[in-house]
């Protein structure tokens, strides 16, 4: 018997996709709710050790739906309840046969705002909430402040998403709704909130930015430019003048193409990241893509049997790990690697053929929302954070001269 992931009420609205469990940025803990019979609880999963295993952290009574777990970087997992008018917060831990609890404190729920939390921070000792009404927002510090939760920054316009751009935990992307479209901003907390726009394709489109890697500074995002009214997957690379792309690959008929994972550690070669895509048909049924930015195409493979489904992590040499749960292995890490060789070869073939032909081979990129591509010699900048002090403003992706749909 399977046993089912039980994906989180609070999921991202930007289309990043429901995830059965949360990892910490290092790859070292997870965190979900699983399924005792009809009962839910928070169950810890060590993952960078010879083997992974589960340990349950039971309360005195079941969870409910709505709860949320992030697991912290000391192997602690907080937990939202929300609860009799507030959003309470606690640390959990494994005391023996028991489960220790330390009360955070609480926010107050107001009517037509949803608090949910952001995505694991990338230093793995802090949690973040994102606290999202009709006409503005709030980012709360809800575990590893100095006393209790407490408002770091306040952005106006309904807000929804939530991508870090670097490895500080200082700069977060949202998706910013004003005046009828979306257009993705970054809130810089060091800054106390301050708010300058990230991802501005066109005037008319909505522009969401679903995951980023501060390493290579990959943006992976969802916008309706290239074709108004349709929602396209496409990528970008932070501080760089080039233009964003929209693959033809990633364009699926009758399917909904999610990204969940990005390959860290490329610093200089963004366009070399692998990424991990879910891929799901209107019945549900999916199963898992593999892409680089500098490829043309999208590997399929099955999702292995009890997949956390839309959770997963690359390690810096190209190994995507899988959480998975099944009745004959609880606690289980499947790993798939690009299949490096089949590109190649394909690669060597399509050049051949283009050789043969007397032509050039195809750009790698089927399609650029461009009129202007970059003349002479252009070189991607890509900002690394040393320090807080360090920490650039983020160009604009809108900079890169866009205009007409390019098909080669």
């Amino acid at each position: 018997m399977t046993v089912c992931a039980i994906e989180p009420a609070a999921a991202h609205e930007n289309g990043a996709g429901r995830a059965g469990c949360t990892i910490t940025a290092d790859g070292c803990y997870a965190a979900r709710l699983a399924l005792a019979g009809d009962s839910l609880f928070p169950e810890r999963w060590t993952l960078d050790g010879p083997e992974p295993y589960a340990v349950p952290l039971p309360g005195n009574q079941p969870e409910e739906p709505g709860t949320e777990v992030q697991p912290l970087a000391d192997g602690r997992v907080l937990i939202h309840r929300p609860a009799d008018g507030r959003h309470v917060f606690s640390l959990l831990y494994p005391t023996g046969p028991g489960t220790g609890e330390l009360p955070l404190g609480a926010v107050d729920r107001h009517e037509g705002t949803r608090l949910r939390l952001l995505p694991p921070a990338p230093d793995g000792r802090r949690a973040y909430a994102l606290a999202a009404g009709r006409h503005s927002a709030a980012v709360w510090l809800v575990a590893g402040g100095a006393s209790g939760p407490e408002r770091v920054a306040e952005v106006p316009g309904g807000c929804s998403g939530g991508a870090w751009l670097d490895r500080e935990g200082r700069m977060l992307a949202l998706d910013r709704e004003a005046g009828g479209r979306t257009k993705s901003v970054v809130v810089d907390l060091g800054r106390g909130g301050e708010v300058s726009p990230l991802l501005q394709i066109a005037p008319g489109s909505d522009d969401r930015v679903l995951l980023a890697d501060p390493d290579s500074g990959l943006l992976l995002i969802r916008s309706d430019a290239p074709s108004p009214g349709e929602a396209r997957l496409g990528w970008g690379v932070l501080g760089s003048t080039l233009p964003v792309r929209f693959p033809a690959c990633l364009r699926l008929p009758d399917r909904t193409v999610t990204p969940f994972a990005v390959q860290p550690g490329q610093m200089l070669t963004p366009e070399g990241c692998a990424v991990a895509l879910r891929v799901e048909r209107a019945d549900g049924a999916g199963w898992i893509g593999l892409w680089r930015p500098a490829e043309r195409r999208v590997h399929h493979v099955p999702a292995p049997a009890g997949w956390l489904t839309g959770t997963g992590l690359w390690s810096a040499d190209g190994v995507l790990r899988l959480p998975y749960s099944t009745g004959a292995v609880p606690c289980g890490v499947a790993t798939l690697t690009m299949p490096r060789e089949v590109r190649r070869a394909e690669g060597a073939s399509r050049d051949a053929a283009a050789d043969a032909a007397g032509a050039e081979p195809p750009s790698p990129h089927d399609e650029r929302f461009s009129g202007q591509l970059p003349t002479g010699t252009t070189e991607m900048t890509v900002h690394h954070l040393n320090s807080l002090a360090d920490a650039p403003r983020p160009v604009p992706l809108q900079q890169a001269p866009l205009g007409r749909l390019v098909t080669n």
